[in-house]
Parts: C-alpha cells; sequence; structure tokens
C-alpha cells in the first residue's frame, strides 16, 4: 500500500510503499475512501506547537517521531476483521474514531479516550489515513454512516465532533443566545451547521479574510465582523446586544482570544478549540470579579461522534465547502492550508 509520510519535518511529505498489516485481536482494516486535511495536521508536519513568549513545543516531547503518516479523517470501508473481531462487521462503510488511548487507564474505561494521558491517535502515534489503508483496534471505533456523502463524513471525526464537543459545553445557553465564532475555515462552517441541527439560536462569525466571511454569510451566519477591524471588539458588543455570553475560538492565538476576552459580558464563557499558539496573561481578579469561564475542548469521544453521526444522518450535519484531491497531492494541499488558500476543507482520495 502506499502512504504520504513525514520522513523530516518542514520538508516535503514522502510516498512510502509497505505491506498491508496483517491483522491481530479485535483490529479491523479499513480501505480508505476519504481523508481530510486539518490544521493539526500541519502543527504535526512543522514538528511544534507554539506556546508564545519564544517558546514551542517540540512533538518529539510528546514522544512523537518521525516517520508519521499524518490523517485523523478518515472515511472508508471494513475489509477485514482480526480473528477476535465480529466479521459482521466487514462491508460497513464508515468513518473512524481515531482519538484512541491506552485502554487500560481510568480515563479510556469512561469512554474518554481521547483524553487518556497516554494516548494512541491514529494520524499521530498510529499510521493514519494519508494513505490506501489504516487499520483501527476495534469494530466499536468504525461509526456506520449509511448514506451519508463519505466526503464530508470523514469531517466528522475532527471537524465535527470537536465542534460538537466544545458547542456541547456550552449547554442550553446556545438555545437563545448566539455563538460569537472566532474563525471562519471549516470548523467555523461545521459549528455553523451543528447549531442548525440542533435547533439553536445560531452563529455570528469572526475572521480577517473578507472572502470566508462572505462564505459564512452565505452559509447562515447571522452576521459576520472582521477581526481586522480596529473596532472588533465593539461590533462584537453590539451584534450580542451588550456584549457576548458565549464564544468558541477556533483559532487558539494571542490576538483571538484576547478579542474574546475583550468582548464577553460578565458571566461569559469562552471555549478554546485552536492551536495556532502563543500565550495568555489575565490579571487574576478578572475571573471572579467579571466572572469569566475559559474553558479548554479537545476533540471529542466515541459517544460523542455516534452521536453527530446520527444528528447529520437526521439533519445533513457537515455541508461544508469541500473539494478533493488525489492523495498524490497531499504535501500540496498541506501547503495551501497553512497559508490559507482555501475555504471550507480538502479531503484526500486514494
Amino acid at each position: 500500500m502506499r502512504s504520504y509520510c513525514v520522513l523530516e519535518h518542514n520538508h516535503p511529505l514522502v510516498p512510502v510503499e509497505s505491506e498491508i498489516p496483517e491483522l491481530t485481536d479485535n483490529q479491523v482494516l479499513i480501505k480508505i475512501s476519504h481523508a481530510g486535511v486539518c490544521h493539526t495536521d500541519v502543527h504535526l508536519w512543522e514538528g511544534a506547537y507554539n506556546l508564545g513568549g519564544g517558546k514551542t513545543l517540540k512533538i518529539s516531547e510528546r514522544g512523537i517521531h518521525p516517520p508519521v503518516t499524518l490523517g485523523h479523517e478518515i472515511a472508508g470501508e471494513i475489509i477485514a476483521v482480526g480473528p477476535d473481531a465480529d466479521d459482521t462487521s466487514i462491508g460497513r462503510k464508515c468513518i473512524v474514531h481515531p482519538w484512541l488511548g491506552c485502554g487500560e487507564c481510568a480515563t479510556c474505561e469512561r469512554g474518554q479516550e481521547n483524553l487518556c494521558m497516554t494516548p494512541q491517535f491514529l494520524g499521530v502515534q498510529h499510521p493514519g489515513g494519508f494513505s490506501e489503508y489504516v487499520v483501527a483496534p476495534d469494530p466499536r471505533f468504525c461509526i456506520e454512516i449509511g448514506d451519508l456523502d463519505p466526503a464530508q463524513a470523514a469531517l466528522l471525526a475532527c471537524s465535527g465532533v470537536t465542534t460538537y464537543s466544545a458547542i456541547r459545553k456550552f449547554g442550553d445557553l446556545l438555545k437563545d443566545e448566539p455563538l460569537v465564532i472566532i474563525g471562519a475555515g471549516g470548523l467555523g462552517f461545521m459549528a455553523i451547521s451543528i447549531l442548525k441541527a440542533l435547533g439553536h439560536k445560531g452563529a455570528i462569525l469572526v475572521d480577517l479574510d473578507k472572502s470566508k466571511l462572505n462564505a459564512a454569510k452565505n452559509a447562515g451566519a447571522l452576521s459576520t465582523v472582521n477581526s481586522s477591524d480596529g473596532d472588533a471588539s465593539q461590533q462584537i458588543i453590539d451584534a450580542t446586544n451588550g456584549g457576548a455570553v458565549a464564544v468558541l475560538d477556533l483559532v487558539g492565538a494571542e490576538p483571538t482570544i484576547n478579542l474574546a476576552i475583550a468582548s464577553v459580558i460578565r458571566g461569559a464563557r469562552i471555549v478554546v478549540c485552536g492551536l495556532y499558539g502563543g500565550e495568555l496573561v489575565v490579571p487574576l481578579p478578572y475571573i471572579p470579579m467579571r466572572p469569566l469561564h475559559i474553558q479548554g475542548s479537545w476533540v471529542g469521544n466515541v459517544r460523542e461522534l455516534s452521536e453527530l453521526v446520527q444528528i447529520a444522518r437526521e439533519h445533513g450535519v457537515g455541508h461544508v465547502p469541500v473539494q478533493e484531491r488525489p492523495l498524490s497531492e497531499a504535501n500540496d494541499v498541506l501547503a495551501e492550508l497553512k497559508n490559507g488558500e482555501f475555504i471550507g476543507r480538502t479531503v484526500l482520495v486514494p
């Protein structure tokens, strides 16, 4: 099988030929039909996260070393199973939950493998979707998609479950209050779609790219704000009738989190998903006096992905702008994503 791998950080991906893995235990083999390309893939290709103040977190410090086969938004068909797995899953069209844990700790036993302290993520610690085949450890990580478009469904495994899990953290607040979303990329469009499917009030999209803001408006955003405007925070305050109650930062950069803090009302909740990096300096009295609730959200668990797929099958979640490109163009797509050269998402097709 052919895979496109990181052999050296910040260098072009390299096509690598290898044998299709032999399965053991409950493993399943998925023939990949579509694999999304995500900003996390860019960070992994670069080999580091920006911590601000001139500091970085190298992925090698987390035990991740080349070669790495990127790709964690995977759709395909189960074509074989290990000796201990139920073979009735063969032929299932599915997406693969890539956020695997050790399977043994208390966190994993609670069904929160995505929060495991010794993760085994596909596309990170284990080979991912920039390939023709991928192996999952158990059929339960393969969520049947039925008649969903696999190009759209693949995005649910990261873009979708990340935004769905984050939106859930706001609770019932979003039924009556708009969600301010910073970042009109693939996750931003996914969030608009999920909010609609859940019957929530809707979203105000914030970005510095006019074309993305126009696309967001066409996708159903209540309104848009250009974050490069000098009065962007005041525009958000005006659009939310006095200050935002709920902000979802899908960028996770110093300018975006500071814009969020400047735009919210007292008692607001800010959830951060993005990993662009930097650092946050907040006077401690702000936390109790305003009071602010700033929370991180890290992808999602199997139960949340299953819920999201069911919502998608009933309400059509996930109809974001998607372009399909050959797997052989994986390196070009990574570069284009890093440079912000396309609207929505791109999926690779082996």
